[in-house]
Order: C-alpha cells, then structure tokens, then sequence
C-alpha cells in the first residue's frame, strides 16, 4: 500500500510507537487505515484545515514538524493500543501511551493558540 497520510508519513509514526511495538500494527498496510483520519481530527480540534494548508504548498518547516510529530504520536498510541505483546512489560506500553499523550496534548495546544498563530501564519 501507498503512504498515505498528508503530513504523516509511516516512517514517523514507526519511531514514536517504538521497537517494541507489534511490526504488523506499525506497518503501512496498517496505519493507512487511520492516519488520514486522525489528521482530520487535528484539523477539527485546532479548528484549521493543515492537510488543505500542507497540499496547497510547503509550510514553515517548524510548523510542518509540529503537525508531523503531533499526527505521528497519535498514530503511534493507536498502533500500541491494537497489540501491546512486544513490550517486556504493559507498564512499559503504559508509559509510551503517556509520553504519546502529553506530546499530543501539548502539540494540539500550540497549534490551535492565538498566539501561535501570528507565528504560523508569519513564519517565513
């Protein structure tokens, strides 16, 4: 299958999950099912369409790395939450499920701030 994800590649979303992570649930085959989907739920929940944005033309490269690490962290929690096995422990899959959550927490709210936005928008 393609890679599917506007400004979420597998690749990212591989590194966030981790090596422990199940390889079928972090292979493209499995997150096409829902990158795209979790890349509009960033747009309705900063109340901005990235995705148009992203294909229109290139973003600030910063702005750009927010949006990809933010859409990969997601993408990663889902791909632990479908099979936790390969961690040597469930708090160990636990803690990822954490650490992804505040990032996309923490991403979420700084792409949807006021003040962010006079630096996104006049990001050079």
């Amino acid at each position: 299958m393609a890679d599917v994800g506007i400004y979420t590649k597998n690749a990212d979303i591989q590194a966030r999950a981790g090596v422990n992570a199940n390889a079928t649930s972090k292979a493209v085959a499995a997150t096409d099912v829902y990158v795209l989907n979790i890349e509009a739920m960033i747009n309705v929940r900063t109340r901005k369409n990235w995705s148009a944005a992203v294909t229109a033309g290139p973003l600030d490269a910063s702005v750009q790395g927010a949006l990809t690490h933010v859409g990969a962290c997601w993408c990663a929690m889902v791909v632990i939450n479908s099979d936790m096995s390969g961690f040597t422990s469930r708090s160990e899959a636990q803690t990822m499920l954490d650490f992804l959550n505040n990032e996309v927490n923490k991403g979420l709210s700084f792409l949807k701030e006021k003040e962010a936005e006079t630096f996104i928008l006049g990001a050079p």
